[in-house]
Parts: structure tokens; C-alpha cells; sequence
């Protein structure tokens, strides 16, 4: 599967979803929000390295929207392509198959968030 627009689609199909639940329990959506704050903010771990956990993680956890947000949160934080490769590696490494399948969506992801052609 080769689609330019893979993180992107991910994530524009779940904001309005986001939108809409975040309305029905703003609480719980205020305190992710301080959370996830909290767990990016930089420390002995700057917030490149989190964001490549993150995505290493999302692999993992198969969580197409994970790896679309953490891809783009890498590329922001300015990850290289080979960085982002290696995290998602490691993924491949410690969860087998299904790794191998999320793990080139990711890659594509974190590409497309950091403009760099896939082949």
C-alpha cells in the first residue's frame, strides 16, 4: 500500500471525531491534554526522542492515529527519515509481524509529515 496522503487522511478523519466526544467529556479531554504535556515536556529526553518512542509505540500498539500524531509530532520536532526508521526498527524488532505491517504505514507517515518522498 503506497498512499501519499496517509497520516494526513488518519488525521483529518479523526478530528471531527475528536471534536465531537471532546464537547461530550471536555474533563477527561482537558486532563489528556495536561498529560500529554507533562509526558512531552522536555527533560533528560528532548521531545524528538519522546516522539520517536511514541511512534515506535503506536507501531506497536497497530493505533493508525498514534502513528499519524507522533509521526507529525517527529517530523516536527525534527526527526530525520533515518531516525524515524530506526524507532520503527526497534518496534519491528520487539513486536514481530504485525510490527511489519504498521511499521511501513509509519515510516510513510513520518515521511509525508517531513516531505520527504517514499519509494
Amino acid at each position: 500500500m503506497h498512499d501519499d496522503s496517509y497520516g494526513k487522511a488518519v488525521l483529518d478523519e479523526l478530528r471531527p471525531l475528536h471534536r465531537e466526544l471532546r464537547h461530550a467529556i471536555p474533563d477527561v479531554y482537558k486532563g489528556f491534554g495536561e498529560f500529554h504535556k507533562a509526558a512531552f515536556a522536555s527533560g533528560m529526553l528532548d521531545v524528538k526522542t519522546k516522539e520517536l518512542i511514541a511512534l515506535a509505540i503506536g507501531v506497536v500498539q497497530r493505533c493508525d492515529g498514534c502513528i499519524a500524531s507522533h509521526s507529525e509530532g517527529a517530523a516536527r520536532a525534527g526527526a530525520t527519515p533515518q531516525e524515524a526508521a530506526e524507532a520503527i526498527g526497534v518496534a519491528m524488532l520487539m513486536n514481530g509481524g504485525p510490527a511489519t505491517i504498521y511499521g511501513p504505514r509509519a515510516y510513510a507517515a513520518f515521511c509525508e509529515f517531513a516531505a520527504v518522498p517514499t519509494g
